[in-house]
């Protein structure tokens, strides 16, 4: 075992897809994969016992989010060094991950030896984004692109999600931890916050931002 490599935790819903990273990153020499989790409890528990140098996260995943898996991790450990990997190439929710507190952001349509790039970056204490998701956050910084969706906070934007992908308010409550009241509240809150009268309209709204995909 080589003592000086890079521990890493690999998170992924997906077995198959898990293992395939995992074969792809242990063939770098200063890379060790130390664990692996579908979710992001068993994710949050895996970083508790192993204390790894680098996490390697999806967003979307079943049950306890990426975003909120990314909040609950920092919240522990505020220099843990995330590193997202994911099919989602929306630069809102780049960005909000980065908010969180994730190290890195990097699209699965990337160049395979571009995540091993990025978790030595992440791992060094850098910023690392791939260069399609770095060209869409400039994109949207250049044309000062009036997104409503961008006026959300964190947490607002966590429950937003969550709604779109068809979540009820219970399964918000119980997923995020928060009491039903308190979502219910937030869910109001974001309606008056975007202008919106109807859930029908948020979903049309994310349509439009092309953000309607699995919340991560």
């Amino acid at each position: 075992m080589n003592r000086t490599a890079i521990r890493i935790i690999l998170v992924d819903d997906h077995a198959v897809v898990r293992a395939g990273f995992r074969r792809l990153l242990e063939q770098q020499p200063d890379i060790q994969v130390v664990a692996d989790a579908g979710d992001g409890d068993h994710a949050y528990s895996l970083f508790v016992e192993h204390k790894p140098d680098v996490v390697v996260m999806d967003l979307s995943m079943p049950g306890v989010s990426g975003l909120e898996t990314i909040r609950r991790i920092v919240g522990r450990e505020p220099l843990a060094r995330i590193l997202v990997f994911s099919m989602h190439e929306d630069a809102s929710l780049a960005e909000r991950a980065i908010q969180l507190g994730a190290r890195g952001y990097v699209t699965k349509s990337s160049a395979p030896e571009t995540l091993a790039v990025a978790v030595a970056e992440v791992a060094a204490g850098k910023l690392y984004l791939s260069s399609d998701i770095a060209k869409s956050i400039a994109i949207l910084k250049l044309t000062g692109d009036s997104n409503p969706i961008n006026t959300l906070s964190a947490r607002e934007f966590e429950i937003y999600r969550l709604i779109i992908a068809g979540r009820s308010l219970a399964d918000i409550a119980k997923v995020l931890n928060l009491s039903g009241k308190t979502v219910a509240n937030y869910h109001t809150f974001i309606k008056h916050k975007l202008g919106i009268a109807s859930d029908v309209e948020l979903v049309l709204l994310a349509v439009r931002h092309n953000m309607l995909d699995t919340p991560g």
